[in-house]
């Protein structure tokens, strides 16, 4: 299991030191601040269960280090340690919510006790914040739907990251959720009320990307035709959540880079300097890290917003939410009251043997479907024919055949993904865009693909 972590902030290194040493022999890890601007720095890049701190230090003191904390992350427990035990100070600190304080010179069976109980009552707090989510909603978590074994680990885990202004990056297939979970995320953060701006990456020509999330001044290109905040200012004090962060241009990586480090940045043509309280939340249905290998993805920006990475679980892997995400569907598409049965069950056996290669998406437009052909129950004969005869497209895990003379795997490949990218154009009658989400790859990817056969007519 992780250790539980804890911030050390104090201006004397032999405090800290001695602290740090009694808490690790405790099984706990611990992270040294020499002042409350590096406690802020760690505490933006980190995840951390309880923060001790000092009161009395040059600069940011302990009180205001307490409820800039605080305002980052209302759930964390803090103590605090001073050296001048007056009650008006007491006072202040637990106003402000700290947990306890204790004084120097300091007894150490008394720290081993503070620190176990400040940790089981915020254990106990975070408990009860899931306890209260789930009586508000059995069945999912912020617009999750979902209670098998891997969702509920899911969702402790969103409740536990929207505390902290950590960097978080989503990783999962196509049609897993992902921006629902950064919506989550947000919604349970001190930044609840303020915007949530999403956008895909791979869906922004490459040369509006940097006008898209910095804004452009009037002039600053053709098309400028006046001043345009751009998406970093849409979610000025909120969240803004770029998917499919691997589509984005080494150039633009440098920039955002910069911004993430600086946090601020400049319109495209300007030359003012704005700053942004943004929390930027990424996710990606690549391998990043394979990305940086190949000198595709910067490695720095890799680091810096992969702090805490959330994977999304494929549907195959929890196939026991099936009935209730059906169910969900069910409801959302039906444009009457029903009761009674909405699936039969040899419907709901096919639905659960199949491997749902494009998840949670390929799961809702096939109970759309179903409810097209039949607004009263979802049977057999409702559900496509290959799903009824067993087949799946591009299924990961499927029995593989090879001839014993051998056989060339490239052309075959290279075949297959032509077949798949006409048939795609075929069925959104030519419209790339649409054609590229029924694969779940972005656009830039899909007529890529389509420039490597000669099938790029260069229109949208």
């Amino acid at each position: 299991m992780k250790k539980t972590r804890i911030l050390v902030v104090d201006d004397e290194r032999s405090m800290r030191e001695m602290l740090s040493i009694l808490l690790e022999r405790e099984g706990y890890e611990a992270v040294e601040a020499k002042n409350a601007d590096e406690a802020l720095r760690f505490f933006e890049t980190s995840l951390f269960d309880l923060v001790i701190t000092d009161i009395q230090m040059p600069g940011i003191n302990g009180i205001e280090l307490l409820a800039r904390l605080k305002k980052l992350s209302p759930e964390i427990p803090v103590l605090m340690i001073t050296a001048f035990a007056t009650a008006e100070q007491a006072v202040d600190a637990i106003k402000l919510g700290a947990f306890h304080y204790f004084t120097k010179p300091f007894n150490n069976d008394e720290i081993r006790a503070l620190v176990r109980n400040a940790l089981e009552k915020s254990d106990l707090k975070q408990e009860n914040i899931l306890l209260k989510q789930d009586a508000q909603a059995r069945d999912g978590f912020c617009g999750i739907i979902g209670k098998s074994p891997k969702m509920r680990e899911l969702f402790a885990m969103l409740q536990k990251v929207a505390g902290s202004l950590s960097s978080i990056l989503i990783l999962g297939e196509s049609g897993t959720g992902k921006e629902l979970a950064a919506r989550a995320i947000h919604t349970s953060s001190a930044r609840r009320s303020t915007p949530f701006v999403a956008v895909n990456c791979g869906a922004i020509p490459e040369t509006l990307i940097e006008s898209e999330l910095f804004g452009h001044k009037k002039g600053a290109f053709t098309g400028a035709v006046s001043d345009r905040p751009g998406l970093f200012e849409q979610a000025e004090g909120g969240t803004l959540f770029l998917d499919e962060i691997g589509e984005l241009p080494l150039l633009l990586q440098t920039k955002l880079l910069r911004v993430l480090q600086e946090r601020e940045f400049r319109r495209v043509g300007d030359s003012v300097v704005r700053k942004t309280d943004v929390r930027v939340l990424t996710a990606s249905n690549r391998d990043l890290q394979e990305q940086v290998l190949a000198g595709g993805f910067r490695e720095d920006l890799y680091y810096r917003i992969n702090v805490v990475q959330i994977i999304m679980p494929p549907l195959r892997d929890r196939i026991e939410d099936i009935p209730l995400l059906v169910e969900y569907f069910f409801r959302k598409f039906c444009d009457r009251e029903h009761s009674g049965e909405i699936i039969t069950p040899a419907a709901l056996k096919l639905l659960m043997n199949h491997p749902f290669p494009g998840n949670i998406r390929e799961l809702e437009n096939v109970v759309e479907r179903s409810l097209i052909l039949d607004r009263t129950i979802i049977s057999e004969s409702s559900l496509p024919e290959q799903l009824r005869a067993g087949r799946t497209i591009l299924c990961p895990g499927g029995e593989a055949h090879i001839p014993d003379e051998g056989m060339q795997l490239e052309p075959l490949l290279e075949d297959l993904e032509k077949k798949y990218l006409l048939k795609a154009l075929e069925k959104t009658g030519g419209a790339k865009k649409k054609a590229a989400d029924l694969l779940g790859m972005s656009f830039r990817s899909f007529r890529y693909r389509l420039g490597k056969f000669g099938l790029d007519s260069g229109d949208e």
